[in-house]
């Protein structure tokens, strides 16, 4: 029999889960309606920083329709639950207790400080209208640097401190590269040398996924079983049976379909925590579902940092020494990995640089803000803005070009694999012929002569070229280099495959999907490992009854990891299925070959389908000695190293100098992922990414008031992008494999982010550089542009007047005359 099936792996796919997920035919946490089920709402704190004096619930308990009110003491009598933090960075780190809901104190603004049960959702929310509670305003502390000087208000005052941890890289004394001072040193006493510093800030950022969070807990079986819009269904079964005594076996997780997450939820919430809670004391299912200002309020945000970067250099150009400075908000309390965020960027603020000697220092602050966590990029984003926007700024004062300076310093593709200067190994990469493919797709010279026509006719809309030459390490693994950084967790991922008696295929994966296409692409990779149609695969997802054992997704790792457990747990099944299918065939298993679903005898035209295996393993009569009667096999994959992918971005953007505005003229990246298992689901990942990206860049912050109030907590106030806004994207790849594993996947989900910041922010800094700007803090809003140029403040006060830049009336005159 000869197979007619065409190779999955690098074929453009539909997605399999798409038609349910844009019609709406599936089944979200919210649409979960059980038996005799209660509905949660949160009572929260409008203040920032205040004592709890009195919390009076007897109007709202008489209320019809409600069922019970809860405060922390009824909940938690003896304050003994503490949400968990799986990042211990430091010996030394600071951890606060976070309760369920606040006990005596609210750190801030949106911290819940009780919960009304109720038998429907909307009486439930009316009811908190009518608990009365008594606040004594404490003063509060916004502000990193504030906060960590000395007689600051303290947001805990029981650690003593604002200072959550101290961690610092130093290649010096890691032996993995040159020492940064004396770099530093050497360039500011030689005539060929440079040293340049800059001061970057990342704001606040929401996460705002397309589906709020949710949660429904049913205590009423054998079983406590927890349906949540999660990230990480096995995270949080285990953690929750770790904050609250369960035993695990008893809990069961399911994430159904999820609407989005980007990193916002891979946490343990209270409000989780809290149904499990009620749900217990009341014997009955319950539901909790947030509104989107609650979401935008409580649910944690993303970056918001201080960057304060030196860069040292020869005239020539070359690179001698990188310090990196960081001061990281990790808001009121700690969340999964809040206080690890920063660190997973320490070790790409190096880039794809040569760069001889590094150093790394993080302080990270608490504020009385909601909490930071994971973001899209997780600490990466935040480094290669960085690294990007000071070779700009290295560019223009040495009179480089930037794509010349960057050349200069890369590394080569002949010099792979390369250890880095924080000791990572890359394992493959080739930056010149991205970069070659990206110049070309972009006309980098052909903009560059314009943009100098524009300054030499003095045009008001000027033009700005941005670069961002970037790599990531993705593939959240290896356990033992996790376990280094004293992460509460390992890095491996788990699946198993299921032979059918009809040749079907079940396929069960530990990475849960929220949007990432989990079921084609495993679909095309087991198509491909065991030669059935892709039609014949079912992917089985983020129920931990059914899929026992995982690590879940965030940090690209779906592919890398989740995919290469696919991969062995298939070839687990072909060699038990080489056994069945020798002993079929009376040959030994050595003369056995198998390709497209088919053992064949070497040499001959004998053969066997793995689905006629499959129906024999399952009527069992004629098996070899000592064979079990099954081809169902599982696999845990642990990476021996992270992967590497990259790329070159290049922005072409209008800036109009009289009003501020930013136009995105052109966009063009040429990314290398590896191979790609599917091209249409690698290109709706960056064009995604890159949306977020390119957010951060001109539309996106999170602001509070001076009383620590979101001032942004609605779509109304916090400016998402839509498609109108956004130019057409032009995308290409290269590829070159990873040699980490079998099938030389890298990494895609956070690419486009990472990428996209730095590019916009230097094409918009570009464009008025010949006025005399070096930086717009983000989001380059037309304000702040118009701001810059006039070397005023963002709220249009003056810094220095005419003399320093003159007013609107005069740009146009002032670019022609320079």
């Amino acid at each position: 029999m000869t197979s007619t099936l065409e190779p999955e792996v690098g074929k453009s796919r539909r997605r399999k889960e798409d038609a349910r997920l844009i019609t709406g035919r599936t089944r979200w946490t919210d649409n979960i309606t059980l038996p005799g089920m209660l509905h949660l709402a949160v009572l929260r704190s409008p203040l920032a920083h205040a004592r709890i004096t009195r919390i009076d619930t007897t109007r709202a308990r008489a209320l019809p329709g409600v069922v019970a009110v809860y405060t922390a003491t009824d909940l938690d009598p003896d304050s003994a639950i503490a949400l968990p933090c799986a990042w211990a960075v430091t010996p030394d780190m600071k951890h606060p207790r976070r309760p369920v809901l606040a006990v005596d104190t609210v750190h801030f603004a949106g911290e819940g400080v009780a919960v009304v049960v109720a038998t429907n959702a909307y009486l439930a929310q009316d009811a908190l209208a009518e608990i009365d509670v008594d606040y004594e305003e404490l003063p509060v502390v916004l502000d990193m640097e504030a906060a960590l000087a000395d007689g600051a208000t303290l947001v805990h005052p029981e650690l003593e401190t604002n200072r959550n941890a101290l961690w610092v890289f130093d290649s010096g004394e890691a032996g993995t590269g040159g020492d940064v001072a004396a770099a530093i040193d050497e360039a500011n006493g030689a005539d060929d040398g440079i040293v340049l510093t800059r001061r970057f800030r990342q704001q606040r950022l929401v996460p705002a996924f397309m589906e709020p969070r949710s949660t429904v807990v049913d205590p009423t079986a054998q079983q406590i079983t927890i349906w949540s819009s999660t990230q990480v269904p096995h995270i949080l079964k285990t953690m929750t049976a770790l904050t609250l005594g369960l035993p695990e076996h008893k809990l069961r997780v399911i994430a159904p379909d999820v609407g989005g997450g980007f990193g916002g939820k891979i946490a343990v919430l209270p409000e989780e925590t809290m149904a499990v809670l009620v749900a217990q004391k009341l014997g009955k299912p319950v539901k909790w579902t947030e509104s989107r200002s609650e979401c935008m309020a409580t649910a944690h945000h993303g970056r918001d940092q201080i960057q304060d970067i030196t860069i040292s250099a020869r005239r020539d150009g070359t690179v001698t020494g990188l310090k990196v400075d960081l001061i990281a908000d990790m808001g009121a309390y700690l969340g999964l990995v809040t206080p690890g965020v920063p660190l997973l960027g320490a070790f790409m603020f190096n880039a794809i640089y040569k760069i001889p000697a590094y150093r790394f220092a993080c302080t990270n602050v608490f504020t009385n803000k909601t909490l930071t966590d994971a973001y899209r990029g997780a600490g990466r984003p935040e480094a290669t803005f960085a690294i990007e926007r000071i070779m700009d700024e290295l560019a223009a004062e040495l009179g480089m070009d930037p794509m010349e300076l960057r050349e200069k310093n890369w590394i080569r593709h002949e010099e792979f694999p390369f250890t880095t200067v924080c000791g990572l190994t890359y394992d493959s990469g080739n930056y010149e012929a991205a970069t070659s493919r990206a110049m070309e797709l972009f006309d980098y010279a052909g903009l560059r002569r314009e943009q100098q026509q524009r300054r030499e006719s003095g045009d008001p809309v000027q033009l700005g070229i941005g670069i961002s030459t970037f790599t990531e390490m993705c593939g959240l693994a290896p356990s033992r280099v996790l376990g280094s950084l004293s992460y509460g967790a390992g890095g491996w991922e788990h699946a198993a495959i299921r032979m059918l008696p009809t040749g079907k295929v079940e396929v069960v994966t530990g990475s849960s999907p929220h949007g990432q296409g989990h079921e084609t692409a495993w679909s095309q990779i087991v198509a491909d490992q065991l030669g059935v149609p892709f039609e014949d695969v079912e992917v089985i997802h983020g129920d931990t009854q059914s899929s026992h054992k995982g690590l879940d997704t965030y940090g690209s790792r779906s592919l890398a990891v989740g995919g290469i457990a696919v991969v062995k747990a298939a070839e687990k099944v072909v060699a038990k299925a080489r056994k069945v299918a020798a002993h079929m065939m009376e040959c030994s298993e050595d003369d056995l070959e198998f390709a497209e679903g088919q053992f064949t005898v070497r040499g001959t035209d004998r053969s066997t389908g793995i689905g006629d295996v499959a129906l024999a393993v399952f009527a069992a009569h004629d098996l070899p000695d000592g064979v079990e009667p099954t081809l169902d096999s599982d696999a845990v994959y642990d990476p021996e190293n992270f992967s590497f992918p990259h790329g070159t971005h290049l922005c072409a953007a209008e800036v109009d100098t009289e009003t501020g505005r930013v136009r995105l003229r052109s966009y063009v990246c040429v990314d290398d992922v590896g191979k790609a298992v599917n091209p249409l689901i690698v290109e709706g990942q960056v064009h995604g990414g890159l949306a977020q990206g390119i957010a951060q860049a001109l539309y996106e912050e999170a602001v509070h008031d001076e009383s620590g109030t979101l001032t942004t907590g609605t779509f109304a106030d916090y400016l998402l992008p839509s498609a109108a806004d956004l130019p057409n994207f032009t995308t290409d790849r290269t590829e070159t494999p990873a040699t980490s594993n079998p099938l030389g996947v890298k990494g895609v989900g956070e690419a486009g982010t990472i990428a996209s910041t730095p590019a916009v922010v230097n094409a918009v800094v570009d464009a008025v550089r010949h006025l005399g700007v070096d930086d717009i803090e983000m989001p380059c809003s037309p304000m702040r542009v118009w701001a810059a140029i006039n070397r005023r403040e963002p709220d249009g006060s003056g810094i220095g007047g005419a003399e320093a830049g003159g007013g609107l009336g005069s740009i146009s005159a002032q670019g022609g005359a320079q």
